[in-house]
């Protein structure tokens, strides 16, 4: 468009010559000069004319820039109020009382199932009773089928037996691997307490452990137990090959004021190996402890030995304050979690594991006895297991170092 112009105004510059050498009688140079002083004349004008409307232009886009500028700072301020308000917010105390209302809700629709089971069950048998027909055969049918109490058994070895056996300094313990999935390698060990008898026979825990009575007993055992567990957990670091221990512990030994200040002693003087030592508590005396033995828990935990819970009775627990106390894992059945997982969680299986390790608590699963039991655990991404088909309990090797393993069987880690 501006070549045009340009070509316009030559055209003009000439005819402006023309006329002066023809019409005005010019001199050819005075003709050629006219024409020359009306091109520039014309040049100036337009350059004047350009200038102005692309002074025009750019005044206009620093407008359009100003104001995109300015609805970005609008834009900036209300992103930043919205984000002190998410900040205001405190989404996990909110989150952990949706996951508590759902965790109630849940129970809420299970009991109100089980409430109208109960009543198609009074509706049946109130018309089996209306015709006069099938009364017992209609009681038998609905009616639970439940095992006959029987009394509790005590332990086969007499706690007098026991205490000479310890006297003779003839307990000992076993070890059973915990493996992690899918890897099967060695996570960590369980200390298990065993009873050498005098036929050369070993005694299970549950052969020789008082049920009732006996704190002192118990006391003793899991406080050497925890030694054992110590000096494992020492010469698997010399050796290179790090694992956790876990240790057996209850609240009748934090009951026992002597044997709680020595295993604070002996948890204090070996630090260095804290991390990899790990005390296992039955769930509901962790859940019962007085207030004193919570306190000795919590100096445990101080001293950075994590605790994990056995026998839990559910898995609704709230996994944030549990961390606060030094909870690093919860073990859960095999069995009962495939078979019956309502009566652990309202969640779905292959959930849990992962709402669980959101707090940095571990979900070990105890009582795998078969390869099933392992595709379903990996099905729903559980990374910790034990039981016989995984490894069964063995004594630990005497000689400890980088080129022997600590556990003498050869079931352990199947696979």
């Amino acid at each position: 468009m501006r070549g045009l112009v340009y070509i316009f105004v030559g055209l003009v510059a000439v005819g402006i010559a023309a006329t002066a050498y023809l019409g005005l009688t010019f001199t050819p140079i005075e003709a050629l000069l006219a024409g020359v002083s009306g091109l520039a004349i014309a040049l100036i004008v337009l350059q004047r004319s350009l200038f102005l409307h692309d002074m025009q232009r750019l005044e206009k886009s620093i407008q359009d820039l100003s104001r995109l500028l300015s609805t970005d700072a609008k834009a900036g301020q209300n992103l930043t109020r919205r984000l002190n308000e998410l900040a205001n917010i405190e989404p996990e105390r909110r989150l952990e009382v949706l996951e508590a209302d759902v965790s109630v809700l849940g129970t809420v629709v299970r009991q109100l199932a089980e409430s109208m089971a109960e009543m198609e069950e009074r509706q049946l048998r109130g018309s089996a009773n209306a015709s006069g027909t099938g009364d017992a055969r209609q009681e038998a049918a609905t009616a639970p089928a439940s095992a006959p109490a029987t009394p509790e058994e005590g332990p086969v070895i007499p706690l007098e037996i026991l205490r000479e056996a310890l006297s003779e300094d003839r307990l000992v313990h076993y070890i059973e691997p915990i493996i992690t999935l899918p890897q099967r390698r060695t996570h960590g060990f369980d200390l298990l307490p065993r009873l050498l008898l005098e036929d050369g026979d070993v005694a299970k825990s549950a052969d020789f452990m008082p049920r009732s009575g006996g704190t002192d007993v118990i006391a003793e055992i899991e406080t050497v137990g925890l030694l054992d567990a110590i000096t494992l957990a020492r010469r698997s670091l010399t050796a290179g090959e790090p694992v956790v221990i876990y240790a057996h512990l209850s609240k009748s030994t934090l009951a026992v004021p002597r044997e709680k200040e020595r295993i604070l002693a002996l948890l204090d003087a070996n630090r260095a190996v804290a991390e990899h030592l790990c005390v296992i508590m039955p769930e509901q005396d962790f859940t019962e402890a007085a207030s004193s033995s919570l306190k000795a828990l919590e100096e445990i935990a101080g001293k950075g030995v994590g605790i994990s819970l056995s026998a839990t009775r559910s898995l609704r627990l709230n996994y944030g304050q549990l961390f606060e106390r030094g909870v690093r894992s919860v073990r859960a059945d095999t069995v009962r979690f495939i078979d019956h997982p309502a009566s652990y969680t309202d969640f779905h299986t292959a959930d849990i594991a992962a709402y669980v390790g959101r707090f940095d608590v571990e979900l070990i699963m105890t009582g795998v006895s078969t390869e099933q039991h392992v595709l379903t655990l990996l099905d729903d991404g559980i990374g910790l297991a034990k039981g016989p088909h995984l490894g069964e309990p063995g004594p630990i090797r005497s000689e400890f170092s980088k080129s022997s393993a600590i556990y003498a069987p050869a079931t352990a880690a199947k696979g």
